[in-house]
């Protein structure tokens, strides 16, 4: 792409508000978790598992997108 079809799609992509609950959603659960981890040492491990799972359906759903 050049730059001048290119920065319309970033001022598109700067203004575009979708998802952000979402992504707020998710760090807001990240740091629940993380914070769980820290003060249970035994839920981390639970923890770990959990996100593991999630990360490797993320990236099988990813996959199937493209």
């Amino acid at each position: 792409m050049t730059q001048i079809t290119l920065l319309p799609l970033l001022v598109r992509l700067w203004r575009d508000r979708r998802g952000q609950d979402l992504v707020e959603y998710a760090l807001m659960a990240g740091f629940v978790a993380v914070a769980a981890g820290a003060i249970m040492p035994n839920v981390s491990t639970s923890i770990s598992t959990i996100f593991s799972e999630i990360g490797s359906v993320m990236t099988v759903a990813a996959n199937q997108g493209s």
